[in-house]
């Protein structure tokens, strides 16, 4: 009985052993079968197959670059708008109005607008060079073609050959005589300084290059009531650039032996003595360089430096200067005869022709009556 009991403890089951690749092979066969059997799940996963989109690379690419050659090409089709030249300007070219003009009303101590008076009449003092200087006993020059369309009493100031930057921080009539005739020194001279010897001096340094009218400008200055002149205008041409004078001075706005410190200094001068005088400052026009390119031309002033810039930078900066002080300033190298233009208003590369001088002169009067027409409110509307 022990026996049968150890017997039956230590008898191993009866094991199937299955072959699994055979048992693999039947139920592929049996899924085989089944999907034989099963005709609805068989068409279902092909009909799935045969509507899954297939993208081929190459195509959808040639297809971009199309499109896009496409696109480029409609943009240039149709670019812009053509236009009829003669339909635009058949009222003429037009006018260019981006300038610097800074017209400015007489002011006093507080800022405000103060009317001129005109009561006994209207009296100008005009200061600077050649464009005021040249042709001066004749009705074209330029301070006469003044007082013909204002009407005023023009006192032409003007002296030949003079300029604005001195070349000495003070009078030094035997090295640098034509410095007494800067505006500098004629303002010293008009608001009552006796600095009369500097231009007996001056006068027999000169000799014979002493400029012709001289002499009338200082005896000028000398017996004119300034208390009754109602407006003082400057005109420098291009002869500080040509000649390579110092523009301006970040360190002294004041500084004479600058284009803009010296007319900064004069127009304080006028300011302190006279506050009732309207001052009115006219750029340079355009004038070339005195240099020739290979056609016999002269080359524009924008790009031939003789001293810190070309002639355009010393008009802005002399805008900068009318501004601070509070003075007008009328833009003619934009404004009235410019690089455009030149050619029709120039004699040489520097001179105004008599047409080139009416057109200065339509600019001054442009400033001086642009606030007769205009009340303080519409100044302050502005």
């Amino acid at each position: 009985m022990k026996k049968e009991r150890e017997e039956h403890i230590h008898k191993f089951p009866d094991l199937e052993i299955i072959d699994l690749d055979k048992n693999n092979v039947a139920e592929a066969d049996g899924d085989s079968q089944s999907k034989k059997s099963d005709p609805d799940m068989h068409s279902g996963q092909s009909a799935g197959k045969r509507f899954v989109p297939r993208i081929n690379i190459h195509i959808l690419f040639l297809t971009v670059f199309v499109i896009f050659i496409f696109c480029i090409a409609y943009k240039i089709m149709n670019f812009g708008e053509f236009v009829d030249l003669d339909e635009i300007f058949k009222d003429g070219k037009g006018t260019y109005e981006d300038t610097l003009d800074e017209i400015i009303p007489l002011l006093d101590a507080d800022g405000n607008r103060t009317d001129m008076n005109y009561e006994d009449g209207l009296t100008i003092v005009a200061f600077g060079n050649a464009p005021f200087a040249d042709d001066r006993d004749s009705k074209d020059n330029l301070a006469n073609i003044i007082a013909e369309m204002t009407g005023a009493q023009v006192y032409n100031c003007s002296v030949s050959g003079s300029y604005l930057a001195a070349q000495s921080p003070h009078i030094d009539t035997a090295n640098y005589p034509m410095d007494v005739y800067t505006f500098y020194w004629l303002a010293t001279l008009a608001t009552g300084n006796d600095i009369t010897l500097s231009y007996r001096e001056a006068k027999e340094t000169l000799g014979e290059d002493l400029p012709p009218e001289a002499d009338e400008v200082i005896n000028t200055l000398l017996t004119l009531d300034f208390s009754k002149v109602d407006v003082i205008t400057i005109l420098y041409d291009a002869t500080d650039y040509l000649q390579g004078h110092e523009m301006y001075s970040d360190q002294n706005s004041t500084d004479i032996q600058q284009f803009t410190g010296n007319l900064e200094a004069g127009i304080e001068y006028f300011q302190s003595v006279y506050p009732h005088i309207r001052i009115i400052v006219l750029s340079p026009p355009y004038a070339y360089s005195d240099q020739l390119d290979e056609k016999g031309k002269y080359i524009s002033s924008d790009i031939v430096r003789y001293g810190q810039d070309v002639l355009s930078t010393y008009v802005i900066k002399e805008y900068s200067s009318c501004t601070t002080q509070s003075v007008t300033f009328v833009d003619n190298l934009y404004g009235t005869i410019t690089e455009d233009n030149a050619d029709k208003y120039l004699i040489d590369n520097l001179h105004l022709n008599v047409a080139g001088r009416r057109e200065i002169a339509k600019r001054f009067v442009y400033a001086l009556e642009y606030y007769d027409q205009k009340e303080p409110d519409d100044l302050n509307q502005e």
